[in-house]
């Protein structure tokens, strides 16, 4: 995995977003932040995208993205062909989401879970490679076929 990493949060997702930006530039990171910038009420898509935009164009590397309960964030990030955005809630599924899907977006439920667990989460994400091999050809059928 490479060190630029997209972030995107909306207000929900913000108080988290910065703590988990502060962490993972502690560990030599460089991050984008696509916003948002404050926990007045706005809309996820509007920084979903461009992030998912950024990861697909090679601008960033990964991506790490929240909003209240992961949900929103994540569908919209998925609408992205070239986007694996996995909602993870425990460090297990982070590895498991880099281990068998080659997830390039970690997308956490910032309501429901503690700032101690979503850096653990990240740790995993950060540190945990792609197996490739038999999952490599999941991952290639992930696209639909009208979009390649």
């Amino acid at each position: 995995m490479g060190k630029r990493i997209a972030m995107a949060s909306d207000h929900a997702g913000f108080e988290l977003k910065e703590a988990v930006k502060k962490y993972v530039e502690s560990k030599g990171y460089e991050v984008k932040d696509f916003g948002t910038h404050s926990l007045e009420s706005c809309d996820y898509p509007d920084f979903a995208h461009p992030a998912a935009e950024a990861v697909e164009k090679g601008e960033c590397d990964m991506g790490i993205a929240m909003c209240g309960s992961g949900n929103g964030i994540q569908m919209t990030l998925n609408k992205h062909q070239n986007i694996r955005a996995a909602l993870c809630w425990i460090p297990e599924i982070a590895k498991l989401a880099r281990q068998h899907n080659d997830a390039n977006f970690l997308v956490m439920p910032a309501r429901f879970i503690s700032e101690e667990t979503a850096l653990k989460i990240v740790d995993e994400y950060l540190s945990t490679p792609f197996e490739g091999g038999r999952h490599q050809k999941r991952v290639d059928k992930i696209p639909c076929g009208c979009c390649k």
